[in-house]
Formats: structure tokens, sequence, C-alpha cells
């Protein structure tokens, strides 16, 4: 947050440097504004250090605000036309406050006045800040504020809101020695002094988030205490507000029932001069709709809205305490583009689940149907593979790979598919479509090479033993997406690793008699391993295309 222009004694004054390093200086039209040469700017200035919580200070090199950023940007201000803060502050302690809320919309301090009695500063919404004022300060001193005044004093916020500045206008007020903090009493007959209009530029990455946000068709919406006009300009510039949308104020929301928001809610991009209880209908309203919202907040007030939506969003620098335990997740850094990453990060874990839990499902029934379906035949006395064998291959052969699944990089698609719906099960359509595969083609073939083979117990349980090793070791490397052939989408290392080092361990331990004893297998024959290399690249063929056909229903799905 920088202050880029102060509005004072009439004059639109500009204030260079960037950021909270104290660097820069005020100027008016193109010539530096000497300190001390201009009263009002000087008191403005002055009374905007007073009115603030924020400190300046440096750190390994770098300047840091403590407190508020708005806050801190009236101190770096003042800094930069040769005021010290500090020493503002010890000379004029603060005696009394009325703090800010977002409902009053301002916030007011009470210090002596340097000729005696006190000084009331108050800072604030301009248009709540104005209409509280009697006066107005200029060059020639304090005078009553006229009509024509309070009509260009508006037009000037304007003009700098619709430039994307968030404005604060102070106005002050003497005392007398015997008057109290009352905010009824006390915040009128104020005499304006100017206005502060500071830039926060969006950061980079958080317009490419949004930009993200709605090609995955997330509608991200800005609710803000800001002026409307300075709340679209910022929208506008990051890609919330679009043209045909609608903006709502806080007034606006506050003559709307909820069923008039629920009817033009999902136009609305833009929310200015809130309160935090409008948050709450707007969270709502969107839930009326059947919509999954998210909410973002950092005040105690913002903690019913938090707890209301889906997925209540604190922040983890300026969050309050309260905001923090009503909220579901917590944003270390306050940065709208990590709430992105983290919808990736979250996408990316579930479709490494659904490959592990869908390799997984698909080998296993395929063991259980020709296994069982056997024994339920034959009788206990054929099993079509030994108790050895069949951990061998519950432990090494699926578990490996599965693991390596369960780490395999994310679908380039990822963050190109709209939201799944809440009330979709893991065993989605895709999920129930590769698992019947198994059903389908796996298991009847394993079955009849089995029986085909039952003259030679031995050999038709060699032929069942290195099937299931090699298909299911096809089966993984297929895997490495739901979605994308394996030809654009290659496994990646660990797969790769964990599906060779599988092939070789079962080959080399099978060396061993002692253990193709125990397996009840023997080595397999030339023509064995052809049929079952055989049958793997027709499993190959067929998870391809599978894999088309998904793609197909996704893109038909997509344009519907």
């Amino acid at each position: 947050m920088t202050v880029r222009n102060i509005y004072a004694a009439g004059r639109m004054l500009e204030v260079t440097g960037v950021g909270y390093a104290p660097h820069g200086e005020v100027r008016h039209e193109g010539r530096t504004v000497v300190p001390g040469s201009d009263p009002v700017l000087q008191g403005m200035l002055q009374a905007g250090v007073l009115c603030s919580d924020a400190s300046l200070e440096e750190v390994d090199g770098q300047w840091r605000i403590k407190g508020d950023p708005t806050e801190g940007a009236l101190v770096v201000a003042a800094v930069k036309h040769a005021l010290k803060p500090t020493e503002i502050k010890l000379e004029n302690q603060r005696l009394e406050e009325l703090p800010f809320s977002s409902e009053r919309k301002r916030m007011t301090t009470i210090h002596p006045a340097p000729a005696g009695g006190k000084l009331a500063i108050t800072k604030g919404a301009p248009e709540i800040v104005l209409g509280l004022c009697a006066k107005i300060r200029d060059n020639q001193g304090t005078r009553p504020l006229q009509e024509s005044d309070r009509r260009t004093i508006l037009a000037v916020n304007e003009g700098m809101a619709k430039s994307a500045l968030r404005v604060l206008a102070v106005a002050v007020r003497e005392l007398s020695e015997t008057e109290h903090a009352d905010e009824e009493t006390l915040e009128r007959d104020l005499t304006f002094l100017g206005f502060y209009g500071m830039l926060d530029p969006p950061r980079e990455e958080a317009i490419e988030a949004i930009r993200v946000c709605r090609e995955v068709k997330i509608k991200p919406v800005m609710i803000t205490g800001d002026h409307v006009l300075t709340a679209m300009a910022v929208a506008r510039e990051t890609g919330i507000y679009r043209e045909g949308d609608l903006a709502l104020t806080g007034q606006d929301l506050e003559r709307m029932t909820e069923e008039d928001l629920e009817r033009i809610v999902d136009k609305v991009t833009v929310y200015a001069r809130v309160a935090p209880l409008d948050k709450l209908k707007i969270v709502n309203a969107w839930k009326k709709r059947g919509e999954i919202v998210a909410m973002t907040g950092d005040g105690v007030n913002d903690a019913p809205a938090l707890k209301q939506a889906d997925i209540g969003i604190a922040m983890g620098i300026t969050g309050t305490d309260v905001s923090k335990e009503a909220a579901d997740m917590i944003l270390n850094d306050d940065n709208f583009a990590t709430i992105v990453k983290a919808i990736e990060r979250g996408r990316w874990i579930y479709d490494n689940i659904k490959k592990y839990l869908t390799f997984l499902l698909r080998c296993n029934i395929t063991e259980v149907i020709v296994i069982g379906g056997a024994v339920l035949a034959l009788g206990p006395n054929y099993l079509p593979l030994l108790p050895a064998a069949i951990l061998f291959l519950n432990l090494a052969t699926d578990g490996l790979p599965a693991l390596a699944l369960g780490i395999a990089p994310p679908d380039p698609d990822i963050m190109k598919r709209p939201p799944r719906s809440p009330r979709e099960s893991i065993f989605s359509r895709d999920v129930l479509i590769f698992v019947g595969l198994a059903i389908l083609i796996e298991s009847p073939f394993f079955l009849y090479i089995f029986f085909h083979d039952l003259g030679h117990i031995t050999q038709a349980r060699t032929e069942i033993f290195f099937l299931f090793i090699i298909v299911e070791l096809i089966i993984a490397l297929h895997f490495r997406s739901l979605r994308f052939s394996v030809f654009k989408l290659p496994p990646h290392g660990w797969l790769i690793w964990a599906v060779l080092s599988q092939f070789v361990l079962a080959f080399a331990i099978l060396l061993i008699p002692s253990i193709r004893e125990s397996f009840g297998v023997e080595l397999p024959a030339p023509g064995t391993l052809a049929l079952i290399l055989g049958f793997g690249l027709v499993i190959s063929a067929v998870m391809e295309a599978t894999k088309a056909f998904l793609r197909r229903r996704d893109r038909r799905n997509t344009e519907l």
C-alpha cells in the first residue's frame, strides 16, 4: 500500500516512491513541495500519523510496516515529507480513542492541542467523514464548508476512486478540556483537511490466479469496504469485473431482501462499502442456489460468514484469533494466489487417490474372482495360486506400483476441469468403468487359461502367476493418468522404477528352486511368456480405448 496522491487545500499533490521505503517527495505540478511550506499539507500529514497505530521500521535492510498496511502508508508519506512520526507521537500523546469498525467506517483519536485544549482527528471513508464536516481548511485558514465545496470534494473523490485509488478522508475538530470521547457529540462539526489516495497494485500472481479460477469455472467475487468506483477499477484490472456484471454497495444490500439478492447474486462480482454481516447475506444467497462457497475474512465480525461458508478462509498475518477459530483454513501468507495453489494441490492429491484406488481395486477384484471362482468350482485342492504366491502379488507386485501412483505428477489439465460435484463418490463412473474391465476381460481370460491347463496344475499356476504379474504391471503403467494416453503422458520415474524392479524381482527369486516350490510354479516356457505378453498388449489397447472414450465424454459434457 502506497500513498500516490494527496488532496489538500484544493490542490492535487503527487507523492513519489513505491512500497514502504521512505524514499520520495511530495510534488505539485512537477515541482517539489518544500517541507513546512504548506501548513494544510503539514497538518494533514501530522494528523495521519497521530490517527494511526502503525509504525515504520527497518529490518535487515528492508523497510517494513508494523500494523495495518493502510495506516502504514500514511506514516511513510509523512516521512517522505521530512516529518518524524516517532517524535510527533511522543509530543502529542493519545488521550482517548473511538476505534475503527466496519459499521462506523471511521476512527477518531484525541490529542493535546498546541494552543491548549484538545484536538480530535478523524479519518475514514470520504462520504462518511465529509458528512460530519461543517468547515474546510485551506491556505487562507478555516472557513465554513459550502455546498459547492462538497460537490467539488465529492467529484475529486470519485475521480481518485476511478483511478483505482483507495481514498481516505481526514478531518479535525478542536475541543475544550472538558469534552469527552462520545461518538454522538465528538464526531460532528469537523473541519475537512483533505484526502489520501492510496494504491495497492494487484500482484501479478493474483491476476493469474483469478484467470485460472475463471478457467476452471470458479467465480471470484470482490467484497470490500472501499468506494464502489475504486472496487470496480481494481476488479476490472484483476479480471474479476467484466462488462455486464453488477456491482452493489452496502446500502443496496440493505434495501434488498434475501430473495431479491438470491435472484441476481450470480451476476454480481463486486460488493463495495459492505459491513461484515453483509458477507453472511451474500454467503446464504449463494448457498441457496446450491453452490459451494468459499469466503475469506480477517476481522472478528467476519466470523459468522466464515463459519457459514462451506470453506471459511482466515488470514494468517492480519487475521484475528476469532476469525482463525471460525475458519476451516488459514492462509499463512494472506495471498489469494495461494488459495488457487491449494485448489490445485487438492485436485492433484484427489486424482492420485483415485489412481491408487482404481489400480488396487482392479487388480484385487481380478484375483478374488479368479481364485474364488476356481475354488468354488473345483474345491480347495485346485487353488490357482498358493498362499505364498498370493502374498507376493499383494505385497510386491501390487504394493510398490500403487505407492508410485500415489506420488504421480499432476495431469496437465488438472486446473482446466470444472469443479466436481461434492455429491460425487470417489467411485466415479470412470473408476467403475476401469474396475468393470477386470470383470469383463481379465477374469474370464485368466479362468480360461487355468481351466484349459488344469491337467498340469503346476503349469496352470505358472501361467496364472505370470499373467497376474505382467498384466498388473502393464495396468500400473497406464494408470499414470486415468485420462491421458500413456504415449502423451508417459509413466514418471518412480513408476518406471517400481514396475521394472518387480519384473526383475519376480524372475530373479523364481530362479531359486525352494521359492518356486513354495509358490507352486515352475520356470515359464517361451510359449507361455509369448501368450502372456500378447494378452498384455490386448489389455494395453483396451486401456487406451477406454481413456479415449472418457476424453470424448468429458469434452461433450464441457460443451454442454
